[in-house]
């Protein structure tokens, strides 16, 4: 689920629309985009892991176009542009890695921790690259790519395995449409990783 967040307050979206797109030059867009998972975590639920038994899920590494908060558009082969107006309230890579934990946490029976949480050894650790976080221009589509890396406890075995979603944009290329379709695409592809670790 994609929330809208109004700069500098960052309110919840509500019922808002976007209207159409326009430009703020310097200015920073009238809303910033977040990403919610659409599966959380019962409140008030314990669970108990040994310190091998637990899932560190690490912030993705990600290509220099997605270091930014912008959103590409891959024109062709060779050209990138950004969605005009459009802008996350903080990098992809850490917006994914927090819906990833929150779906995986909602899916399966695992702890979950993240990097700055562990305290003594963070049992297994998932890593990867964040490959694809933006608009195909040409399907006009929103791709998500996730190259996961699961290590086990004591680093000895590595399993990898690539995600791919692709979302609909059904319409021009523009902040709201963009936004909702890269919500939902993130989403299956943190589902299939919960399914894949729960498996």
């Amino acid at each position: 689920m994609l929330r809208r967040l109004p700069a500098p307050l960052l309110a919840a979206l509500g019922a808002a629309t976007l209207s159409a797109c326009v430009s703020f030059g310097s200015e920073p867009p009238p809303f910033l985009l977040t990403l919610d998972a659409d599966a959380a975590p019962a409140a008030g639920q314990a669970r108990t892991a040994g310190e091998d038994q637990a899932l560190t899920i690490l912030i993705p590494t990600a290509p220099q176009k997605l270091r930014t908060q912008r959103i590409p558009v891959q024109q062709d082969d060779a050209s990138i542009a950004y969605v005009k107006d459009a802008q996350w309230v903080e990098a992809p890579q850490r917006l994914f890695q927090r819906l990833l934990s929150e779906t995986v946490a909602a899916r399966t029976s695992r702890v979950i921790l993240d990097e700055g949480q562990y305290l003594t050894a963070p049992g297994e650790q998932l890593a990867g690259q964040l490959m694809e976080f933006g608009v195909d221009e040409a399907t006009n589509e929103a791709v998500v790519v996730y190259q996961a890396m699961l290590v086990e406890a004591g680093g000895k075995t590595v399993t990898q395995r690539r995600f791919e979603a692709r979302e609909p944009i059904g319409g021009k290329i523009e902040a709201k449409p963009v936004g909702t379709a890269l919500s939902a695409a993130a989403n299956r592809v943190a589902g299939d990783v919960a399914g894949w670790l729960a498996g």
